[in-house]
């Protein structure tokens, strides 16, 4: 019998894969980064390469769903908190190093021979530096949270945040006849301005309630198809009104940054931004033309020299100018000089705009690659001149600062317990976070103050995305035994440097909690009940000093009989229950007993 036909797209995604699996494994063993992998995947196996697979123009659209979904994640990911702590980097220093090393770039395309509007999304795209590419250099360097680290973060977030009034200029710039009387500009606008409120309306007022009423039913299946639908639903709005997806997508991102969904939102996007992503510059890899780049190589190479140059003086000048040291300075200057992942983004919707031509396009996108290629090149003969002068001057220590500067708690389960904690760590002023499952907690611990997030402790994803990794203590408050079980193995795993102070819900929980070796656990009976009893001795007319000691003697007598218990089982160590308080030698042996 004949075998069927296979699906459709089922070899060129057997293709696709197999690229990735190869190529992007050996980049990063080459220190390269994730991005060039996923390029040089595409150039193996598109038209100019192996002829694979067929023109990368047809992969692009759906590959750009991964733009859109990026930029909703950096919506989420825009907390206002966090951006008025790092204003001065972000708003300050990031905004004059886009606006100047764009216009500088700008005439120097002007100068080379392109028209004003090419020109102009030329300079400004590759003003951009690469995100993923500069965070996976700190990352593996250990320095994200030195001071040079944290003021290149700074950066990479006004960048990504400039990629959206950029894909508006192209949108603007865009060659077209456009609407011509009155009337017709008066209903685009009105278009525009319904789809921008429609966007706003639906994520102030409509998405909190539905994933509210999503969350109470315990199906994450519903959860993620929700989520896509927030995202790519707000793309689609915008894109009907003639604006990007992107635009969209980042705008719902932000109007969700404060919702109490916001990191099951990117834990269950997460997967699909990166698979799209990685298809995203598979696709801009394969539309790379080897023959044109050949017979372009002076002016590509000119470009790579120019990019690196410019850009690294501009950072390493501003940097210096708003307070960095030199070495600082010169660390941010050669980690950002490379083009990035969003100048593809805007070169492809130049390119679908008429703006740009596919040999214009082509000839950049050589560019951006052979600057993130040249940028590990570049660190690491930095350090070689740091070795050399190490003797001279003093290493730049990590400084920890921003949210480094306070330690941060993660807070699992918001019921009495957690709200309580929660009290306590805010009163010395420590910043916390906090997760539940169970959406009337959330919306009542809201109403309290607090802001409290969805989200499954057992999901490494979330956790992650809730700040697990930076946590400094996680405090486990959550009343199911099985559950605090399998976060904390979890925990243990994937976040080992973060202590675990636990909640135990009775002796035996205790029992398995300290089998487990979390750092710290607590029964939330027993230390209620010392309370309890301590107030009724008092009462009873026993004198305080008297209280105290029984209190010291009992606590010592159940660490003694936990400690027998978990070698000898529950019932080990019963006698010590019943043992009386021996008073203190100051006092006579035959002193009346309290009254009873």
């Amino acid at each position: 019998m004949a075998a069927e036909s296979a699906p459709p797209l089922f070899a060129e995604a057997i293709i696709f894969l197999s690229a990735t699996v190869v190529a992007v494994p050996i980049a990063k063993r080459l220190g390269l980064g994730s991005v060039v992998g996923y390029l040089a995947a595409g150039a193996a196996i598109g038209p100019h390469g192996l002829q694979l697979l067929g023109s990368g123009e047809d992969v692009l659209h759906v590959a750009e769903l991964g733009v859109v979904l990026l930029l909703f994640v950096i919506g989420l990911e825009l907390d206002p908190q966090k951006l008025w702590r790092m204003k001065r980097d972000i708003f300050g220093l990031g905004t004059a190093q886009v606006v100047l090393t764009g216009f500088c770039l700008f005439a120097v395309a002007t100068l080379s021979g392109m028209g004003q509007s090419a020109a102009l999304v030329a300079g400004f795209g590759l003003a951009l530096s690469s995100t993923a590419f500069a965070l996976q250099i700190l990352q593996e360097r250990g320095q994200l949270s030195s001071d040079y680290g944290q003021r290149a973060f700074g950066i990479l977030l006004l960048q990504d945040i400039a990629i959206v009034p950029l894909l508006a200029m192209v949108a603007i710039l865009a060659p077209g006849e456009g609407p011509s009387t009155t009337a017709e500009i008066f209903r685009e606008v009105m278009m525009v301005l319904s789809a921008v409120a429609a966007v706003i309306l639906a994520g102030r007022y409509l998405i909190s309630p539905v994933f509210l009423m999503l969350a109470a039913t315990r199906a994450r299946e519903v959860m993620l198809s929700a989520a896509l639908l927030v995202a790519l639903g707000s793309a689609g709005i915008m894109h009907t009104a003639g604006l990007s997806m992107a635009l969209g997508a980042f705008l719902a991102g932000v109007l969700l940054a404060e919702s109490s969904f916001r990191h099951t939102l990117e834990a269950d996007i997460e997967p699909f931004r990166s698979l799209l992503m990685g298809l995203f510059f598979v696709a801009v890899g394969m539309s790379l033309n080897f023959s044109l780049v050949m017979a372009n190589w002076l002016y590509i190479a000119a470009g790579v020299i120019l990019v690196m140059f410019i850009k690294g003086v501009f950072l390493w000048g501003l940097s210096r100018s708003t307070g960095s040291s030199n070495s600082d300075a010169m660390r941010i200057a050669v980690t950002l000089p490379q083009g990035g992942e969003f100048a593809f983004v805007l070169f492809t919707a130049a390119v679908s705009t008429g703006i740009f031509n596919y040999e214009t396009v082509n000839l950049l996108n050589a560019i951006v690659i052979l600057t993130m290629l040249l940028t590990p090149v570049a660190c690491l003969g930095l350090d070689m001149l740091a070795t050399r002068a190490k003797a001279r001057g003093v290493e730049n220590p990590s400084i920890e600062t921003f949210e480094e500067a306070t330690p941060t708690v993660l807070v699992v389960g918001f019921g009495r317990f957690g709200l309580v904690v929660a009290q306590i760590l805010t009163s010395e002023g420590l910043e916390i976070t906090a997760i539940d499952n169970r959406p009337d907690r959330i919306a009542y611990a809201r109403k309290q103050g607090y802001k409290v997030y969805y989200g499954d402790a057992t999901r490494a994803d979330v956790m992650e995305a809730a700040g697990a990794k930076k946590a400094a203590l996680i405090a486990m408050c959550i009343e199911n035994d099985k559950v605090m079980a399998k976060a904390i193995n979890m925990i243990r795993g994937d976040f080992p440097s973060s202590l675990i102070f636990c909640r135990a819900t009775d002796r035996a929980h205790a029992m398995d909690l300290t089998k487990l070796g979390v750092d710290f656990q607590i029964r939330e009976t027993f230390e209620s009940s010392v309370v309890f009893g301590r107030a009724a001795l008092e009462a009873l007319g026993t004198p305080l000093d008297r209280i105290d000691q029984i209190e010291e003697d009992v606590r010592s007598r159940d660490e003694e009989r936990l400690a027998e218990q978990l070698s000898g089982g529950m019932y080990a160590g019963a006698d010590k229950l019943h043992q009386v308080t021996p008073r203190s030698a100051a006092k006579p042996d035959n002193q009346d007993a309290p009254a009873q």
